[in-house]
């Protein structure tokens, strides 16, 4: 039997062992700030969902002899959350006082999820990303598993939302814009991403129709919020893909508490299953912190800084990737000569304060700076060789290239050197009064870029020195007339740009509940305006305007099913980044404008039991009308645009989510979504975007034994189909509309938990100095999907014709994990 059949089995095992664990009840009252019982309060744990009475009565069944936390939820308020261990039969009373401020009640935490959700927020449990197995885990890894949010890189931790693409997504850290480096092009390049796990307490997504206290980008926002520690303690997590440290500070008269991570990360493991062999030298390393100072009761300030060091070292040795049919298979092998050698350094600093001028205004400034140091240096010469493969299994030759196709040699050569500085100065309002909320903000960004670009590419066929496609040549019939013409690098590019950014920004938004009849109503309404400049470009520069007006609508019908119906959308704007800026050709067009979309979204959210637990389907339809579009090509993760806005698109599709309880006491889901987007450039007519994903389906599964707890299982699978971008980077996209493989991918994690004081559990031994101790096993591509990212096409001299060779991505790898909190 192969691996595959003996994990499948193993794994279907697991999913289907099932028994019964011994039980306990929890009942009580659920009061309002006025003492009257609250009905139709839902009250989901372990497997039992259920309601309070017209008296405010609830009784609730919950798994003993481990740690339970209970959900409280409804419309109208706050939700609040209580965690307790009861023995077996025991019965607990616990009445509960519930309203729509946020506040601490011994051990209950109330939180504002049900709002957020509301307007169309999805909000994360923070322990699932710190849980769940991922070439690269963390936030964007469970992102990916969302209907609508694609991505067909696990080494990257960038992603695409509803037909946008890398540089479309908004990030936010405690309200503050976070930035990466510029020069990436890989995936296994990237190492870390900015947000750092160990240190999230919320986490909200949204994938499109977001308010107007977000900022300027077309896709989608992720707005993080870092925690504030109550004790002292320190958290440590190792594997081997690198280690994690975090360590919790509080003051004794409580007015400072820090939180701070170190980590570092080695993709060594993932880069040496591809089908290149390499000396391959990553270093990953950043330093994270986030101060808090509580100076009154008013009054209140925060640091939030990092450093992060990316050293990437590469030196190729050789490859063979083997494609074709099974009746004509074919191979490539290359052999290398040269190294890669690339460095980003970035050093981000925020300041934040808030004022508490009343009971109803609340003011806040904020201020960052962000600066990256980027070099990227390779030489690297390429000589291979294309063959077909000797197919007779008899034969001595067996797998091996029996007949030369093809020969060349590739030389490619770079370095480029960004160093870029980028602040910021926010003031920001709030206002609320009886039902109304009212939010302004002002904010000044300057942004100063210094790049050097060279490089260049030779590509040689056979002996004969490849011309680039895009200049006009004279034609002759080569190789049997000798070509006279100049020789010239396949492509070129050389400029240096000093540029200036300035940009100036406002908003405000109006939020209100209300009601309709029986039915309650939700509103939000706001506008953006957005003012820039470009200087220092050859161009003479234009200063630039944008007016962005959104709204968002919600009704919760007084219905025997709960549900919840949102309308959203508005006029959003990308506005024009460096890179957006700067054409094929490396020179900077200063007066690109800002992309357009007029974005509508409508969707329902119904809540359900099934199997006496706690569902939620989520159903949401968009639509997105672009205009003054910068076309781009995406390879890897490097985004080219053309610098222009000749171009005019369309993105719609259907998401669909499923979340709920499918093993009492632990969320998951499954996911679908459908989209397509094209783009109109110049009257041409319309074709695939590079964003083209049409059907997604993703799952995130966490199950356990009944019998025994502290034994966990964790799944994330994702199914993309094919990505426009198997043709070559230099080719018409109206003439080459080749798309990839589908990307089909399956992480599994197990984990054995030692020690979990907050069961109740204790060691007398060395294992009672850890609050939480476990281990893991994690399965990367568990069925050893080939996933290719990319094409490398390769002339065949004799039959003037190319063939894609892909580029596949990582294959079957087994990590091992070591978690620990003290």
């Amino acid at each position: 039997m192969g691996i595959n059949k003996i994990i499948f089995v193993f794994v279907a095992l697991w999913l289907g062992f099932s028994s019964f664990a011994q039980s306990a009840r929890v009942k009580g009252i659920i009061l309002d700030k006025n003492n009257q019982p609250i009905a139709n309060v839902n009250v989901s744990c372990s497997g039992i969902g259920t309601r309070s009475d017209a008296n405010g009565f609830y009784q609730i069944k919950i798994s003993a002899n481990q740690k339970t936390t209970i959900l409280f939820t409804h419309i109208a308020l706050k939700k609040a959350t209580i965690s307790l261990t009861l023995k077996a039969n025991e019965v607990y009373e616990f009445n509960l006082v519930m309203n729509d401020q946020q506040e601490q009640i011994g051990e209950i935490i109330v939180t504002a999820a049900n709002r957020k959700e509301i307007h169309g927020v999805t909000v994360f449990d923070p322990e699932l990303f710190r849980k769940i197995p991922g070439a690269n885990a963390g936030i964007e890894s469970i992102l990916k598993t969302l209907p609508g949010v694609n991505s067909n890189n696990e080494l990257s931790t960038q992603y695409a939302v509803r037909g946008g693409n890398y540089d479309e997504n908004l990030v936010y850290v405690n309200e503050i814009e976070v930035y990466r480096p510029f020069l990436i092009r890989s995936g296994q390049q990237e190492g870390l991403s900015f947000t750092n796990t160990d240190l999230v307490q919320n986490v909200d997504f949204s994938a499109g129709g977001f308010q107007a206290k977000y900022g300027d980008k077309l896709s989608s926002v992720l707005d993080i919020t870092y925690r504030k520690p109550t004790n002292s303690g320190a958290s440590f997590e190792a594997s081997l893909l690198g280690a994690s440290l975090s360590v919790d500070a509080v003051s004794r008269d409580k007015k400072w508490n820090a939180i701070t991570g170190i980590r570092y990360r080695n993709n060594s493991l993932l880069v040496k299953s591809q089908d290149t062999q390499t000396n391959f030298k990553p270093s990953f390393v950043d330093v994270q912190t986030n101060v808090n100072y509580q100076a009154s009761a008013k009054w209140q300030w925060s640091f939030l800084g990092n450093i992060s060091q990316n050293k990437y070292q590469y030196e190729p040795l050789t490859r063979q990737t083997k494609f074709g049919t099974i009746d004509k298979p074919m191979a490539l092998s290359v052999y290398y000569e040269g190294q890669e050698k690339d460095q980003y350094d970035t050093y981000f600093g925020a300041i934040k304060t808030i004022f508490k001028v009343s009971d109803n205004f609340t003011l806040k400034f904020i201020g960052s700076a962000f600066h990256t140091l980027e070099q990227e240096y390779f030489d690297i010469l390429a000589q291979y060789r294309l063959g077909e493969v000797d197919s007779n299994i008899g034969s001595e030759s067996y797998g091996d290239v029996s007949f030369t196709r093809g020969i060349g040699s590739q030389l490619n050569h770079a370095r480029n050197d960004l160093d870029a500085f980028i602040i910021n100065a926010e003031i920001k309002g709030f206002h609320d009064w009886k039902k109304n909320q009212l939010e302004w903000g002002i904010k000044y960004t300057r942004e100063s870029i210094r790049d050097r670009v060279i490089e260049w590419e030779v590509i040689d066929s056979a002996g004969f020195s490849i011309n680039p496609p895009i200049i006009d040549l004279p034609k002759k019939d080569e190789p049997y007339y000798s070509y006279t013409g100049p020789l010239v690098p396949y492509q070129n590019v050389r400029t240096t740009n000093y540029n200036t950014i300035n940009r100036f920004s406002a908003y405000g938004q109006w939020s209100r509940k209300g009601e309709i009849g029986n039915s309650e109503v939700w509103y939000n309404v706001g506008v953006r305006v957005h003012s820039w400049e470009v200087l220092g470009a050859l161009e003479q520069a234009k200063s630039q305007f944008t007016f962005s007006p959104r709204a968002q609508l919600a009704l919760k019908p007084n219905w025997e099913k709960e549900m919840v119906f949102r309308i959203s959308g508005g006029w959003y704007h990308q506005l024009p980044f460096y890179r957006e800026l700067r054409a094929a050709d490396g020179m900077v067009r200063p007066n690109v404008k800002a992309q357009q979309s007029v974005h509508f979204v409508a969707s329902n959210d119904y809540s359900f039991e099934m199997w006496s637990r706690p569902f939620k389907l989520i159903s949401e339809l968009y639509y997105k009308s672009l205009t003054d579009v910068n076309t781009y090509t995406i390879d890897n993760v490097r985004i080219r645009y053309e610098a222009s806005n000749t171009a005019k698109a369309y993105a719609q599709g259907l998401d669909f989510r499923l979340n709920g309880e499918f093993v009492p006491g632990t969320e998951s889901w499954f996911s679908f979504g459908y989209l397509k987007t094209e783009e109109n450039s110049e009257g041409k007519g319309y074709i695939a975007r590079p964003t083209d994903q049409r059907l997604k389906f993703g799952i995130l599964f966490q199950d356990y034994m009944p019998t025994i707890p502290s034994m966990k299982l964790y799944l994330n699978l994702v199914y993309n189909t094919g990505l426009p971008g198997g043709s070559p980077s230099y080719s018409d996209p109206y003439l080459y509309q080749n798309r990839l493989n589908d990307y089909r991918r399956v992480d599994i994690g197990f984990s054995k938990v030692l020690v979990d004081n907050a069961i109740g559990k204790s060691k007398t031994n060395w294992l009672g100095s850890f609050k939480e101790l476990s281990v893991g096993l994690e399965i990367f591509n568990l069925f050893n999907n080939q996933n290719a990212i990319t094409n490398t096409w390769v002339r065949d001299v004799y039959s003037k014709s190319e063939y894609a060779i892909p580029n596949y991505m990582t294959t079957r790898v087994f990590n091992v994990k070591l978690s620990a909190k003290l």
